[in-house]
């Protein structure tokens, strides 16, 4: 009978895996945009970029929403043994992360729509406003992207930081879980 090898069993299933390394790297592009073209002063390039941010955000929005059906079919391993407070944590740093890459999103679509701009996903698809045009329904949501966005970004660090400890502190194989495999 062939051994079963315990790291293999004790994995997320390739799309799962996948959709998390693809979410990492659009968030940290999709951020890393933000911060920059905000400096910008206006012109086409900066007219480009908020297009290009508008596009990833609902890119993320599509892609944690496939995410989130993949996790509610799919039972994720078992967790790796650690202490009950960690665990809370762990997983209410889950939660709250898969709230924020809707909340992100959705806010700054709201944003958009209310300052009267609309959104063409890739300048093929035109997407709906989300609110009406509103100047001051705007001006209220403005900050509020940037804030719930800052808020990921802080949540997004602690889980790096929580993997980093198992992986170099504890020595628990919980990184193995989320590897992209070779071959």
């Amino acid at each position: 009978m062939p051994s079963v090898d315990p790291v293999q069993t004790h994995r997320y299933t390739t799309p799962a895996v996948a959709l998390h390394w693809l979410l990492a790297l659009m968030l940290f592009g999709s951020f890393s945009f933000g911060l920059y073209m905000t400096e910008l002063p206006f012109s086409p390039t900066r007219l480009k970029l908020y297009n290009w941010h508008k596009w990833a955000g609902i890119t993320i929005l599509a892609l944690s929403l496939l995410r989130l059906v993949w996790r509610a079919t799919h039972r994720p391993p078992p967790d790796v043994a650690m202490p009950a407070w960690q665990a809370r944590i762990a997983h209410a740093t889950h939660q709250l992360l898969y709230l924020l890459f809707f909340a992100v999103p959705l806010v700054g679509w709201a944003y958009s729509s209310a300052a009267g701009f609309p959104i063409v996903w890739f300048g093929v698809l035109p997407l709906p406003d989300f609110v009406p045009v509103d100047k001051a329904l705007a001006e209220a949501l403005k900050p509020w992207h940037g804030r719930l966005a800052w808020l990921m970004a802080a949540l997004v660090l602690l889980h790096v930081a929580g993997a980093l400890k198992h992986q170099f502190i504890d020595r628990d194989g919980l990184i193995d879980r989320m590897r992209l495999r070779r071959g």
